[in-house]
């Protein structure tokens, strides 16, 4: 989506909304600084729970068990709220910025789809094995909240690109 910003930038047809575009690629810009350390993050967050599978049955392995599935489940709910953030950036991109570029606001959104997607899957592995089955409803309703809005929104965004280009 920041390929948009950077394609418009500069542009004597986009000069009214540049200051809005500058926003919009530092806002991107911080987006994939984040995403990406949340890739270390999530590997960090399971080998904790790696480690917890090889321990021996009983109350321990249970506890450690436990928090070791909420930390492994945080991350990709946290890699969900911010593709929903991206996907708010994602839609300015594609209504204001160049023509020329518009496609890559298309494939933004579909990139974050997936993103969405997988991260989805990674709330509800570890949401499944969960022994306080309240908390992990709430986690599993607030990732159903972002993935369903999240698709749509994402889904909205390629057919105004796909729109603009039949």
């Amino acid at each position: 989506g920041n390929m948009v910003g950077s394609l418009t930038v500069g542009k004597k047809k986009y000069a009214e909304v540049e200051s809005e575009i500058l926003a919009l690629k530092a806002k991107a810009d911080a987006l994939q600084e984040q995403l990406l350390a949340l890739v270390d993050k999530d590997a960090e967050a399971f080998a904790p729970l790696a480690a917890a599978y090889g321990l021996p049955a009983g109350e321990e392995k249970e506890r450690v068990m436990e928090g070791a599935l909420r930390r492994a489940a945080a991350v990709p709910l946290e890699i969900m709220e911010l593709s929903m953030t991206a996907l708010d950036v994602t839609e300015r991109f594609a209504k204001m910025g160049s023509r020329l570029a518009v496609s890559d606001a298309g494939c933004a959104a579909a990139c974050v789809r997936s993103a969405l997607s997988a991260a989805s899957l990674n709330v509800l592995i570890n949401t499944k094995a969960m022994k306080d089955r309240d908390y992990a409803e709430e986690l599993n309703a607030r990732a159903g909240f972002l993935y369903h809005n999240g698709i749509a929104q994402a889904d909205t965004i390629f057919d105004l690109v796909k729109a603009q280009l039949v």
